[in-house]
């Protein structure tokens, strides 16, 4: 049987979780002193952009990784990390798998598909395998998967953020100097009111809020033509943006093509390179792209 790094004698590792060789001291959790640990770069990273929504089954990921092929197209050197432990979904949406191999230095070398790299927990563990951790050793791999990647110059670092607002989100919030974060939300008021707590965290950490990403905005009938709000009327989405002074970065609706492209690992924008949809998303990135200030 192959060898893995991620082996069951590693798991118990809780200096290493991911099992990775030494070649030099551990990333360490910062302990708690006065005031919040010093925030870091990640390495030949220039920008770096959360994608984050404190509700699960948002299309949070799939807007994510959809942002980041949107760049990675527009000539940018563009990549992913996936930050949630439990349930990683990149692999997935890239259509990737297998263990990512090492680096001269011992670092992890980045799966690439469509022109966009990427690293994922989904890569170092069976499909099937749960991450059964607690906190300690969640935040221990959080560390190497931030700082242990060999990303080898990248423009921009999208992070896709697991949903909630728990000790993920704030160990990267008050670690990594954020260039911005993007809230994602449906027009329903389950996912509004998680939204907004979203929102108050970036900003009680200082990250500058980027603006919001409407996902599911509204079904159009292929018989009448007519939309239809599914999940709400996107009047919420804009009461909200104007309360919180949010902008509306864009409105991506509901269609069975978006979701049975990512189940096949294809996302819109490689699926329908010249279709509305996958417009939208290059119109999302390319604000978002301003107003971070990325350049070639």
């Amino acid at each position: 049987m192959k060898r893995r790094l991620f082996s069951t004698l590693r798991q118990l590792q809780h200096e290493n979780p991911l099992g990775l060789p030494r070649s030099g001291a551990p990333p360490q959790v910062p302990r708690m002193q006065r005031g919040l640990p010093q925030k870091r770069n990640i390495k030949d990273v220039k920008k770096i952009v959360a994608v984050s929504s404190a509700k699960g089954g948002v299309g949070k990921s799939t807007i994510a990784v959809n942002l980041a092929l949107s760049f990675a197209r527009s000539g940018y050197k563009a990549g992913i990390l996936d930050t949630d432990i439990f349930g990683p979904s990149i692999p997935t949406l890239l259509n990737l798998s297998g263990e990512p191999r090492l680096s001269s230095n011992n670092q992890l070398i980045p799966l690439s598909n469509y022109g966009l790299k990427s690293m994922s927990m989904g890569y170092l563990i069976p499909e099937s395998s749960p991450v059964a951790w607690r906190g300690l050793m969640v935040m221990k791999a959080l560390q190497q998967l931030l700082h242990e990647v060999a990303w080898d110059g990248l423009d921009i670092l999208i992070l896709d953020m697991p949903p909630g607002t728990g000790d993920v989100q704030l160990t990267i919030t008050q670690q990594l100097h954020l260039d911005g974060a993007v809230i994602v939300s449906t027009p329903q008021d389950l996912s509004l009111k998680d939204a907004v707590k979203g929102v108050e965290l970036f900003r009680k950490v200082d990250t500058k809020l980027l603006g919001l990403v409407c996902n599911m905005s509204g079904f159009r009938c292929p018989g009448c033509g007519g939309m239809h709000n599914i999940f709400g009327d996107m009047g919420k989405i804009r009461d909200m943006c104007g309360k919180y002074d949010l902008k509306l970065l864009g409105e991506i609706p509901l269609h069975a093509n978006i979701c049975e492209d990512a189940d096949r690992g294809m996302p819109t924008v490689v699926a329908e390179p010249g279709g509305e949809r996958a417009k939208v998303f290059g119109g999302i990135a390319e604000e978002v792209g301003r107003l971070v200030g990325l350049e070639k």
